[in-house]
């Protein structure tokens, strides 16, 4: 565990600086027709935090690991990240995930490592897992963090 929790630390500190050394020209340019940009990109890992912190905490008080999922493009859209400030987008998205960290620090190992036969992470989680495959709340926290790897690549692929 504490592998992971070391990986997710510095996931955040060294992506946070690379982030914060991107051109506002460079955080506003789309990789590619259709795509993302980076700031979008960043707002979705900002949405993606937000999301998660919930299903973290509320995953403490259950048995199950159903959890709603959302619109990521609508969200994307509505809230107009390519419109915001790049630094203070990298700020909140760093700020945010250390705050996660804060809390993934404090979930019990009983909690993390109990089997949950109920769930729909097949639906929302980055990672393909079977709906009746049994799951616990850490693989859930590492899927997190693979997820944000694979978005952070996409920015860092293309600059």
């Amino acid at each position: 565990m504490q592998d992971f929790l070391e990986d997710f630390r510095q996931t955040v500190v060294n992506a946070a600086e690379r982030l914060s050394q991107l051109s506002p020209l460079a955080s506003e340019t789309p990789r590619a027709a259709d795509k993302w940009s980076p700031k979008e990109i960043i707002g979705h890992l900002i949405d993606s935090a937000s999301n998660n912190h919930q299903r973290f905490v509320r995953a403490q008080f259950s048995d199950d690991l159903i959890f709603a999922g959302y619109e990521q493009e609508g969200w994307v859209r509505v809230q107009d990240y390519q419109g915001e400030s790049w630094p203070e987008l990298v700020q909140l998205w760093k700020l945010y995930n250390q705050h996660i960290l804060h809390l993934l620090t404090r979930i019990p190992e009983a909690t993390r490592l109990k089997l949950r036969y109920h769930h729909n992470l097949h639906q929302i989680a980055s990672e393909t897992l079977r709906a009746d495959q049994p799951v616990t709340l850490d693989w859930f926290m590492r899927d997190y963090l693979d997820h944000m790897k694979k978005h952070l690549g996409q920015i860092f692929d293309a600059s």
